[in-house]
């Protein structure tokens, strides 16, 4: 009985060594190289797996920068130009810095603005409603309140607001672009920060006409134009009715704003315009009396004129006359 537990022992002893040393040549016969420097970019990276950049996770996105020749068009939106600048250090390459940029809703059918018309029972999700109606207003491309952006968001960067009902973007707002694509109505989009946060844009979507737009929501472009011919740095483009701000040629100037007749056009953080000072009514009639009285003079003086020249022609010959006569 003891022989037969022997050789059982060492039977199975020297096939697991055979099987080691087998496992072991394969091994490194298909051995995979990986290249060392993943392992201290993935380190680098927040490891928030946001998918911000394009990528799954860190670690596939630290695998396409250590693989790319060319890393200026990848961008880590939560690590920022800090992150990317480290990367680019241990990779031995240059990096351009990029304008940070924060979600923007362009949306602002408040219920003040938009009347509801309609109230939605339904599944509490943004996909759902819109795959299923309108909303609970006339407008087909507002917001729809039901807070998928809010659920999206790994960073707790957005809320709704409960007297607007609109998602509120926060300062900690890291656009990594997960409500953007949350969001079954495209009405948030990624914009650069801007210069002490101070931003420009058109808070619509809509692409119906002016009369239809303007029932359905008060403050909705209209597609009129004006801020169009307004811009002097060609920043604001038209189309499908829709007005549009290129956050990468505006230069902050605000003259679109004030002509704007709907009120579509958002200024974020810039310091309230300057009340223009009301004209006094006395003053201004006094200017406008002053002015006629002005014009009247003008008539008066013409018809002077030409007494004058004739009194100073006379005047030319006598003295012309005066001349010849020492002469002789």
């Amino acid at each position: 009985m003891s022989d037969i537990i022997i050789y059982t022992v060492i039977t199975l002893s020297a096939l697991g060594a055979v099987a080691a040393v087998v496992l072991f040549f394969i091994a490194k016969k298909f051995k995979v190289y990986e290249d060392p420097r993943i392992d201290q970019v993935e380190e680098i990276l927040p490891a928030a797996n946001c998918g911000g950049c394009g990528f799954p996770g860190c670690r596939n996105f630290a695998e396409a920068l250590v693989k790319s020749d060319d890393i200026s068009d990848f961008n880590c939106p939560v690590g920022g130009n800090d992150t990317m600048n480290a990367v680019a250090k241990v990779l031995g390459k240059e990096l351009e810095e990029k304008e940070p940029q924060i979600a923007v809703v362009r949306c602002n059918g408040t219920p003040e603005h938009r009347k509801r018309v309609t109230n939605y029972e339904g599944a509490s999700s943004c996909v759902i409603a819109h795959n299923l109606y309108t909303g609970e207003t006339d407008c087909p491309y507002g917001c729809l309140g039901e807070g998928d952006c809010v659920e999206a968001c790994d960073f707790d960067a957005i809320y709704m607001d409960e007297k607007t009902g609109l998602p509120v973007i926060k300062d900690n707002c890291v656009a990594c672009g997960a409500c953007v694509e949350a969001c079954p109505r495209d009405i948030i989009e990624l914009r650069n920060r801007g210069k002490k946060e101070r931003r420009i844009y058109v808070s619509c979507v809509n692409q119906d006409k002016g009369g239809v737009a303007k029932k359905a929501c008060s403050v909705a472009c209209i597609g009129c134009g004006k801020c169009v011919k307004e811009c002097p740095f060609d920043a604001i483009t038209m189309e499908n009715n829709l007005a549009y701000i290129d956050y990468e040629k505006c230069k902050l100037c605000r003259k679109c704003a004030p002509v704007c007749p709907t009120g579509a056009i958002l200024e974020d953080n810039f310091p309230p315009r300057k009340a223009k000072p009301k004209a006094d009514p006395a003053k201004a009639k006094a200017a406008t009396t002053a002015k006629a009285a002005t014009q009247q003079q003008k008539p008066e003086a013409k018809k002077q004129n030409p007494e004058k020249q004739e009194k100073k022609d006379q005047d030319s010959e006598n003295k012309t006359e005066n001349n010849n006569n020492q002469n002789n």
